[in-house]
């Protein structure tokens, strides 16, 4: 068995591991850039109820998760880790409720795996750098079927008050989602267990009558801002309504076609990204999956009063749903990653602690020392490669830990089962240089972090500053802290101003100011979107749009 000293050790490095990329990684464009700029707009300017970005009507988002952002940033300054600090925070109860939920049902042990499968999934590293609503949201969805999952097996009111106001909690973070998740585990877990009673409990209304009142302030927000106001245009469309797009559009118009986006949806779309987002244990998940499908068939769908699918169901059902949006991103399928984790370590502790399922032990082992040599040899290359700025011994480092890593499949003296130990050294040690090396030489490239730093270290002054034709992305305000003009045309501006924009328009600016001078040239590439021509160095410089400062008097 796992001993509770490796199990705090490994959570710790995970933790550790997060804490790199929360406080080394810049703030990344588009979306996390972006929640970032919004909530230091808030701060600013004390609007807590109605959200603005860039000074225009926000609402895609609810408020959840720049209202925790901007408490952070209050407290410690408008920094990128502040705004980080308290999605940590829900990434770090996403797992303690995960490991509490399995022990209700479970021994220890599948308890300890679960949460440590959960804590070291490729998403987790992920979203606590590159943060967005899900950090919070699985946070709130878990806890709240934690506590659910409590009342329903030893009653007490205070577990079914905690269930509630995590599940508005949720909606105030991501919408419907949250109160939703939740009835796809339980529905079908009282289903296979005929305890129809669960389903018409008197409570229930109680519970709605809770959500209901926690999110009163945030319906106030929306009717001051919109449905007082009808006809603002958000993303091209008029709204008559903030409160119908929040509860209804923006989740349910996903299927009905109100919604106006449509990307990526395809059935598979998520699960194909779950091939990278739930490494290591993506195969292991999938293989758990299927034998619990096989014993729900064996036990003709009925299940016993101490047994529970409420993780396999739950993982399903939400996937099933999600999967027929007619918008879908990677990140969507996050919210159910904790029962994920639960079904993947039901699986683990079968497969190596009870000797049920030893002729899966070697085909696995196998496959995944081939996966995980993959993924040193993908960090030594991008340690060696693709940036200059990452110093040579870098590399050398991360081919030592590969040499450790063959090392370790040679060992024999193990503290718990080689596939773990290998597992968890390869996710933690890949994401270390990723956070530390990887991640923030690729940054150098986003225009928002470099532009703000040269303005901070020229000490230009921000109200001078106004852009032109490019969007410098959140990160650009957000690390500023300031809300620079947009201006629609080169003759907008005066002889005393600086200009941002992109180097095609020096030509028109040059005409109409003809000393100006050229202050900071820099580039302007979406990092989130990495091509190889773009990691080749190479190639790489006819990948990079570029921008420009300009002092258009030529004074400065």
């Amino acid at each position: 068995m796992i001993s509770q000293r490796s199990v705090l050790m490994i959570l710790a490095l995970c933790v550790i591991t997060y804490l790199l990329g929360m406080t080394l990684v810049p703030l990344m464009d588009i979306d996390a850039s972006q929640y970032a700029s919004i909530s230091r707009e808030m701060l600013a300017n004390k609007s807590y109820l109605k959200l603005y970005d860039l000074g225009i009507d926000y609402l895609d988002k609810p408020p959840m998760l720049f209202w925790l952002s901007v408490i952070s940033m209050k407290l410690f300054g408008v920094h990128d880790w502040a705004y980080r600090l308290p999605s940590l925070l829900f990434a770090i109860l996403s797992v303690y409720s995960t490991y509490q939920l399995a022990k209700v049902f479970y021994r220890k042990e599948i308890a300890q795996l679960s949460a440590l499968v959960l804590a070291s999934s490729q998403a987790m590293f992920l979203i606590t750098h590159d943060v967005r609503c899900d950090t919070m949201l699985m946070g709130w969805v878990i806890f709240s079927i934690w506590q659910m999952a409590e009342w329903y097996k030893n009653g007490g009111w205070k577990h079914f008050l905690l269930a509630f106001i995590g599940i508005a909690g949720g909606m105030m973070t991501k919408g419907p989602i949250a109160l939703m998740v939740p009835a796809f585990a339980f529905v079908p877990h009282f289903i296979l267990q005929r305890n129809w009673k669960q389903l018409f409990r008197w409570e229930y209304i109680l519970g709605l009558l809770i959500i209901g009142i926690l999110l009163i302030p945030m319906s106030i927000g929306l009717y001051q801002q919109f449905d007082l106001h009808p006809g603002k245009l958000i993303n091209g469309v008029p709204i008559k309504s903030g409160l119908r797009f929040y509860y209804w559009t923006q989740s349910f118009g996903r299927y009905t076609g109100e919604n106006v986006f449509h990307e990526m949806s395809y059935f598979t779309f998520l699960l194909e990204n779950m091939l990278w987002s739930f490494l290591p244990w993506i195969f292991c998940f999938l293989l758990g999956l299927v034998f619990s499908l096989i014993e729900l068939v064996k036990k003709k769908f009925r299940i016993e009063a101490k047994e529970e699918w409420i993780s396999t169901g739950g993982f399903m059902v939400t996937y099933c749903i999600l999967a027929r949006s007619q918008a879908q991103l990677p990140h969507y399928i996050f919210v159910v990653f904790p029962l994920a984790a639960i079904v993947t370590a039901r699986f683990l502790y079968r497969l190596f602690y009870t000797g049920e399922l030893l002729r899966w032990k070697r085909p696995l082992l196998i496959l995944h020392a081939v996966i995980f040599s993959l993924l040193w040899a993908a960090v030594i290359v991008l340690m060696a490669w693709p940036f200059e700025q990452v110093p040579k011994y870098v590399a050398g480092i991360a081919g030592f830990c590969f040499v450790f890593f063959l090392l370790l499949m040679g060992s024999r003296k193990k503290s718990f089962p080689m596939h773990l130990e290998l597992a968890f050294f390869t996710i933690i040690g890949v994401n270390v240089f990723l956070n530390t090396a990887f991640y923030p030489s690729l940054l150098k490239y986003q225009l928002g972090n470099d532009a703000a730093a040269f303005i901070k270290d020229q000490h230009i002054p921000k109200q001078d500053l106004s852009i032109y034709g490019i969007g410098a992305g959140g990160s650009f305000y957000f690390y500023n802290d300031y809300l620079f003009n947009t201006k629609k045309s080169p003759h907008d501006f005066q002889e005393n101003e600086i200009v941002l924009t992109a180097k095609d328009s020096l030509p028109v600016f040059q005409q109409l100011f003809p000393k100006l001078k050229i202050m900071h040239e820099g580039n302007h590439f979406g990092v989130s979107q990495l091509t190889l021509p773009f990691l080749n160095p190479e190639t790489r410089e006819k990948e990079l749009p570029k921008y420009l400062i300009i002092d258009l008097s030529g004074n400065r």
